[in-house]
């Protein structure tokens, strides 16, 4: 959250200013320049939302033109695929679908082929079993995309799922070891 707090900072977004009621913390308030920006903002988010709509809309179409779609159609042919690969094609705005998840991607290829040992929790483990208190792990770290879930035969591209995953794991565990 640091990082993108000095992000805005440094684009002129946002400033950090001594809080009023606590001297240990600090308030972050938008500028007169982010307050500008923000009916944009809302402008982009009303287009992202209409175009996942349209996309909604071919999920129960027998004949679609949606590329996404006729591809997850195509790989759950395949029993393996549809049985622990490839999702259900469902409505992203569904609200029994769960939470909509935003993921800033960059571009980049890699295996670790392991990681640190965690327990279900996500909290990393000492080579005698024992949890190392206040250490979790999420991701490629904790194990090869959350886990060792996929083991050696993953493929690429198959493992953001199981970051996202370990990651909401761990952070509950977290957020619950916190209080």
């Amino acid at each position: 959250m640091v990082t993108v707090i000095d992000g805005l900072e440094q684009r002129g977004l946002a400033k950090r200013l001594p809080h009023p009621a606590d001297r240990r913390a600090v308030a972050v308030t938008l500028t007169a320049k982010a307050r500008r920006l923000l009916p944009a903002l809302h402008d982009q988010g009303r287009a992202l939302e209409d175009e996942i709509a349209a996309r909604d809309r071919e999920i129960p179409k027998a004949t679609t033109h949606d590329a996404q779609i006729l591809a997850i159609r195509d790989a759950r042919r395949y029993l393996g695929d549809r049985l622990i690969r490839v999702a259900t094609p469902h409505r992203l705005l569904d609200p029994s679908a769960g939470p909509l998840i935003a993921v800033r991607l960059r571009i980049l290829t890699r295996k670790t082929l392991g990681g640190l040992q965690t327990d279900l929790s996500g909290r990393v483990l000492r080579s005698d079993g024992t949890p190392l208190p206040g250490l979790y792990a999420a991701g490629e770290i904790a194990g090869f995309g959350g886990g060792g879930m996929h083991g050696y035969r993953s493929l690429e591209g198959t493992f953001l799922g199981g970051c996202l995953f370990s990651g909401r794991t761990a952070g509950r565990a977290v957020a619950a070891a916190l209080g």
